[in-house]
């Protein structure tokens, strides 16, 4: 688990990175509006969030004097710099199919699948009203499947199927292909584990 260090060091260089690039490039590639010519607005899940440029200060929106989670300003800070222009990719793949992810699967499915599978496996309407104050949109898989975009560029979707007394209940997050073009296997499974426990904490 990185320790707090870790994450500032990770942040300062992704932002001394970004700085030297053109503000407007970084908004056309990562789909974000701006609110003037050096401000980001960052929606993320149920928040949404200023960042200023090109020192990269993160501000909430709607509660300024509330501190941004450093390990969203890395997830965000880094989807900044590896975004791409255009749509989404029209395949979508498994944890397990991104390049690299081998190594953190355990870590995705711990942070992630486990977490969706325990809380929401027994209450499909729970997971609906989550979903759905996120802006999810409800797709055709599984028992109880949606489809949400944590970031402009990044699709993801969450299975659910349901337990009976022979079986377990089961999950699965699944990605559009182009996301290990954007984030790293680890930045993919934090992101997952974001957006669960984000759920989680709106179906309470």
């Amino acid at each position: 688990m990185p320790r707090i260090d870790d994450y500032i060091a990770s942040r300062n260089l992704a932002a001394a990175t970004l700085a030297a690039e053109p503000f407007m490039e970084i908004c056309d590639r990562s789909a974000f509006l701006r609110e003037n010519e050096n401000t980001f607005i960052v929606p993320f899940l149920d928040r949404v969030y200023r960042v200023g440029f090109p020192e990269f200060s993160f501000k909430d929106r709607d509660v300024p004097q509330k501190d941004v989670p450093i390990q969203e300003q890395v997830l965000i800070l880094h989807y900044m710099a590896g975004s791409k222009s255009g749509p989404p990719e029209g395949r979508w793949i498994s944890y397990r199919e991104i390049p690299g992810a081998s190594f953190y699967y355990s870590a995705f499915v711990q942070r992630a699948v486990e977490p969706l599978k325990k809380v929401f496996g027994s209450d499909a309407a729970g997971l609906k009203r989550a979903a759905e104050r996120l802006g999810a949109s409800e797709i055709q898989e599984g028992d109880s499947a949606f489809e949400l975009f944590p970031f402009p560029r990044v699709p993801i979707r969450l299975i659910l199927w349901a337990g009976d007394d022979e079986f377990a209940p089961e999950a699965n997050i699944v990605f559009n292909r182009s996301i290990g073009t954007m984030l790293s296997p680890e930045d993919v499974a934090w992101l997952a584990g974001m957006v669960v426990y984000r759920l989680i904490a709106l179906s309470r």
